[in-house]
Parts: structure tokens; C-alpha cells; sequence
């Protein structure tokens, strides 16, 4: 009978703790589905101007 109270007591002391965890873990994977609700919370950086200098380097690493 003590072996069953001591289990239950040692249990009893872990949940607690393995709740804060799992609150620990869950919080971001609840925090998406709002923020993605928000589309006024986005910020874009303008787009940059392509200046083609990858293409002349390509060409003049082939030729070198």
C-alpha cells in the first residue's frame, strides 16, 4: 500500500512541472494562427533593382 501512495505522490509532484512545459511549447505553435490573422502586422522591403552584374560575371568566369 505505501508503494501505491509513494507512486501517486511522485506523479502527483510531476504534473505540475510537465504543465508548465507543455504551456512552454504550446505557446508559439497557438501565437501563429492570430498572427497570421493580422495582415496588417507584415512589413515588406521595397524590391530591389536587378543590375544583370551576375550575368557578366558568369560570363567572364567561363571565358577565364
Amino acid at each position: 500500500m505505501n508503494r501505491i501512495v509513494a507512486n501517486a505522490l511522485k506523479t502527483l509532484r510531476l504534473v505540475p512541472r510537465a504543465t508548465l512545459i507543455l504551456m512552454v511549447l504550446a505557446a508559439p505553435v497557438l501565437a501563429v494562427p492570430s498572427m497570421r490573422a493580422d495582415a496588417g502586422s507584415t512589413i515588406e522591403a521595397p524590391a530591389l533593382k536587378k543590375t544583370g552584374v551576375g550575368f557578366v560575371l558568369l560570363i567572364s568566369l567561363r571565358r577565364g
